[in-house]
This record gives structure tokens, sequence and C-alpha cells, in this order.
């Protein structure tokens, strides 16, 4: 097993990184090509706490080596179930993802977590676990995880990019979305104003 991490810290709020996170992998996001389709599976709310999870099917372009591919079976297009915990009152989002794709031959465990570090910044943690399941023989398992970990860390930088874009994208559009409701209120007051005059 080897297993890869990352810490990244947001220039954002808590808040719109939660927001934001839903958008992640948008146009707004062009560092994020392969992901085909993002499918909800399922969304709910637990009364007693709160927290909004949701199930989700990710539909990604293979980008494994094509050594790796030709192991497998060439396969291009892999699946990744996620479930994502949203908890409102701790200000916490847990991500936990793993591959359903070559489930068989590798086993590919990510969770990430946002949580605020002060009201302008937010707190991003990637830990994933990798393990080749082939059998006796160590040194492909060893060559597999570690092109994995090498291919998680070069998607966590493009990911990094990515998101940073799509933070900018989310507050310009609020932004401008909450200066169209303030003009709309604006000019309710003024036809107020002139009816009572």
């Amino acid at each position: 097993m080897k297993v890869f991490s990352n810490s990244v810290t947001f220039n954002y709020s808590w808040e719109e990184v939660s927001i934001a996170n839903w958008q992640k992998y948008s146009p707004w996001n062009e560092k994020c090509t392969h992901v085909i389709a993002v499918d909800t599976l399922s969304r709910t709310v637990d009364p007693a706490t709160g927290i909004l999870r949701t199930e989700r099917l990710i539909t990604c372009k293979q980008s494994a080596p094509e050594w790796l591919k030709s192991i497998f079976g060439g396969v291009d297009e892999s699946q990744v179930f996620e479930t994502s915990y949203i908890d409102p009152h701790s200000k916490t989002v847990t991500m936990v993802a793993q591959n359903l794709t070559w489930s068989n031959l590798i086993n590919v465990q990510e969770t990430v977590i946002y949580r605020p570090l002060n009201d302008h910044q937010t707190q991003f943690e990637q830990a994933a676990k990798i393990t080749a399941l082939c059998g006796g023989w160590q040194r492909i398992k060893s060559n597999i995880e570690d092109a994995l970990v090498k291919r998680f860390h070069e998607n966590a930088l493009k990911g990094r990019e990515g998101f940073e874009a799509v933070l900018a994208m989310s507050r310009k559009v609020f932004a401008e979305e909450r200066e169209r409701e303030k003009m709309a209120l604006i000019q309710a007051q003024a036809v107020n104003i002139r009816m009572v005059a």
C-alpha cells in the first residue's frame, strides 16, 4: 500500500468553498476535462444533525499510463463512487471516494476534508490509500502503486489550479447576483417613493 497526502490553504471562506465544491467539475474548471459525468445518486439531510449526505457517481476518461491500461484491459473510462458529508455546525465538508473500475485489481480510497482556518481561509486536506491487489508480484504491485501516487500528485496540482478558478468564478457570480438584487431593491424603493409622492 502507498499513501498520497496533500494540504492546501484556499484564501476563501468555508462558506464559499463548501458552495463552490458543487461546481468543481463544471465548465468553470478547465483543468478537469477528464470528468465526463457526475451523477447524483442520493441526497439527504439528517434532521437531527443537519448534515447533508450526498452520494455521487463520477465517470472519468482514463488517464492511466498505457502500460497500466494494457495490464487491465485497455479500459478508457473509470468510475468512482463518492460520498460527501457537509456539516454546517462543525463547518466541515468531508468527501470519501472509492474506485469502482478495476476494484478487483486496485483499491483506491481517497478522503478529502475542508475546514475553516479563519473567516477568510479554508484548509483542504487530501489523503489517498492506494493498494494494488496483484497477488504475489511485489514488483508489479509496487510499480502500479508508484504510478498511481505520481498521478495523484500531478492531479493535485491541476486540481488546485482548477478549484481556484471555480472559487474565483463563484465569488464573481455571487457578487454580480448580490448587485442585481441590490439594484432591484433600490428600483422598487424608488417606485414606492414616487407612488407615495
